[in-house]
């Protein structure tokens, strides 16, 4: 009975200690964790206790470094704590959620050791260490080839950065742009047994249930998903695409290494510092995202839909429609437009009596109007994207990449194009200047005299731009530092895709001069009546400013004229900013008590003079060590303060 009654009093001791020195720790670090790691801190603060307990106690002492003893045991658990969550944030020690995290870094690890081995294999280590794409020797035209081929070995998800980087005239050299549009993604069907799982799992049920008929041969296939034909038990013909198995966590990876790989770049390297690779690389990641969840491509296509039904019925292009309750993340079901991809029909678009240039017109006009109207638009508008119907007519299908473009960069790119017609280079400066980012140090008379030359050479009045005047255009506004929007260079990049279609469809078509009457017609369009509408609204909407606009002018004169112009500014209006304040003043004060109370801890125990304690430990020699350990236990949250990431 009395063994009991010891083992229960001396586990509440346990207890009682194990939770001092967890919520102590806890409290003095101002961190809040887990049960588990709270009570791992409070175990090695009574380990601590222990140890401290054999080294430091004398039967002479009589008990006087108890006090000590704790404090060094909560100054190690303390210690334990931080250094844990440092290296291991609370939430993130998950048992499930760590072991998928160590297999991750192992695969990403191999893959890190492929694409090295890559580089090497292809003589590019040394661009990776501070030499750039623009120097001499095989820095230049010689080094395109090699990035191509590494690109290809590297597989699907670099293939795919390849093609978007191709479409960058602004960013690389021409004879880079040109190796990459050679990229081209070779990728055999997947088995039929491997997609039958894919649509087993997505709908919880067999194919045959779901479709009346299912071609298990692919209509095409592609890095991420493979497209079949099939039929629905109503009789409807649809499209269904089917994401590739198992093609989600390779992508991931990769997009993770190359993400990875841009950061090392652009700390190491001032070439990739200059061409923005990190900005380049997250705007990547994000896209193919988008292609990897199909209800993405659902929803862009539902909204350029709902902008196409807000305007007048396109009798040439048309969009399939969606069937939304059989449609998911993996599975995308699309009406089943009848035709053929235009690219193996250009031939035969005399035989069927169609003219070439009505219909290569009509596909231009409806791109404009989904940039410069609608503002959702098909960014990847390739032949295998863009079908010949069978009544004559164009149907547009894979929406999985579009472009967006808001009111002011529309309003902006119409001020370009109508400043382009009337031949003025300080309209066309400043509609420049409202869709790219310009950098403080500007010169604005220099860029205005570059798109004076630049007019000159492409619009002077007999000549025929074509869709080189986009890479001219691209080269000036990187000479002068200026960064175009990811929206803008997506705009361009799908008027470049576009212009190869239209040139296969109709020989010799001028994209960019069709472009200019098309725009014209489009601001022109609305009549009168529109055009009294608009400068209503702006002028009804500036009123109450041109109201107060005379007076305040008078009151600024007249302070100005008086010597009693000033301006107030506001210092730490921001609550952030005084958050911020005040933990840096905080951390500032803790550091300040810490460095004096350990200076003079250290003074007290060197004063050999005062009452004595014990026989060995003087009153002096006591104060000492504990304003040693209240030093440490300021000293170590500052520290872990300073570890933590913080937001001004």
């Amino acid at each position: 009975m009395m063994k009991a009654a010891e083992f229960i009093s001396a586990s509440l001791v346990l207890i009682v200690f194990v939770t001092a020195f967890a919520a102590g720790a806890r409290r003095l670090l101002g961190v809040r964790t887990s049960v588990l790691r709270t009570l791992l801190t409070g175990l090695v603060g009574i380990a601590g206790l222990a140890v401290f307990s054999s080294v430091m106690q004398r039967p002479e002492q009589r008990g006087v470094l108890t006090g000590v003893q704790v404090g060094s045991a909560l100054v190690v658990a303390m210690g334990f704590l931080a250094v844990s969550e440092v290296v291991v944030p609370s939430g993130s020690c998950r048992p499930a959620a760590w072991l998928r995290s160590v297999r991750s870094r192992l695969d990403r690890g191999r893959r890190y050791s492929h694409i090295s081995s890559i580089i090497v294999r292809h003589g590019l280590r040394p661009y990776l260490r501070g030499r750039g794409p623009g120097g001499r020797g095989r820095s230049g035209d010689q080094l395109a080839y090699p990035l191509r081929l590494a690109l290809e070995e590297a597989g699907t998800t670099f293939v795919k950065l390849g093609q978007m980087l191709s479409t960058r005239d602004d960013l690389l050299p021409p004879a880079f742009v040109t190796e990459l549009s050679r990229l081209q993604s070779q990728v055999p069907p997947a088995p039929w047994t491997e997609v039958e799982a894919v649509l087993r799992e997505a709908y919880g049920r067999p194919v045959a249930e779901v479709f009346a008929q299912f071609d298990p041969e692919p209509l095409a296939a592609a890095s991420v998903a493979q497209v079949h034909l099939a039929r629905l038990h109503c009789g409807e013909p649809v499209v269904v695409k089917v994401q590739r198995p198992g093609i989600r966590p390779v992508v991931e990876r990769d997009l993770e290494v190359i993400c990875r790989l841009a950061r090392m770049l652009e700390e190491r390297t001032r070439w990739a510092a200059a061409l923005g690779v990190v900005e380049l690389a997250e705007a990547f990641a994000a896209s193919v995202h988008e292609e990897l969840d199909f209800r993405t491509e659902a929803r862009n296509l539902a909204v350029i839909t709902r902008a196409w039904a807000r305007r007048p019925q396109d009798p040439v292009v048309r969009l399939p429609s969606a069937y939304e309750e059989l449609s998911g993340e993996r599975v995308l079901v699309l009406e089943r437009l009848p035709g053929r991809p235009i690219g193996a029909a250009y031939a035969s678009l005399d035989d069927l009596g169609l003219d070439r240039a009505d219909l290569a017109g009509s596909l231009l006009a409806n791109m404009l109007q989904q940039i410069m109207v609608d503002g959702t638009f098909h960014a990847d508008p390739h032949p295998g994207n863009i079908l010949l119907l069978d009544d004559g007519g164009i149907g547009l299908v894979d929406f999985g990449s579009v472009g967006r473009v808001d009111a002011r960069l529309q309003s902006g790119l119409r001020r370009f194009i109508s400043a382009v017609h009337r031949g003025n280079a300080a309209a066309l400066c400043d509609a420049l200047l409202e869709v790219v980012d310009r950098p403080d140090d500007l010169d604005e008379h220099g860029l205005e005299r570059s798109l004076g030359r630049f007019m000159a050479v492409h619009f002077a009045p007999g000549s025929l731009p074509d869709i080189q005047v986009f890479t001219a255009l691209f080269r000036l506004v990187a000479a002068h530092g200026l960064k175009i929007p990811p929206e803008v260079a997506t705009v361009f990049r799908a008027l470049a895709t576009l212009e190869g279609t239209l040139v296969r469809i109709r020989p010799g078509f001028n994209l960019v001069e069709q472009a200019q009457g098309m725009v014209r017609k489009q601001l022109a369009g609305g009549g009168p009546e529109a055009v009294r509408q608009a400068v209503g609204g702006e002028l009804a909407g500036a009123l109450a400013v041109l109201r107060r606009l005379p007076r305040r002018l008078d009151r600024v004169t007249g302070a100005l004229e008086h010597g009693r112009l000033t301006v107030g500014v506001r210092m730490f209006a921001d609550p952030q900013d005084r958050a911020y304040l005040r933990t840096l003043l905080y951390d500032v004060l803790l550091t300040l008590l810490g460095a004096t109370t350990g200076v003079m801890g250290t003074v007290l125990l060197n004063v050999r003079r005062g009452p004595m304690v014990t026989p060995s430990i003087s009153l002096t020699e006591l104060l000492g060590y504990h304003l040693l350990l209240v030093s440490a236990v300021l000293v170590m949250r500052v520290l872990f303060s300073a570890s933590r990431p913080r937001r001004p």
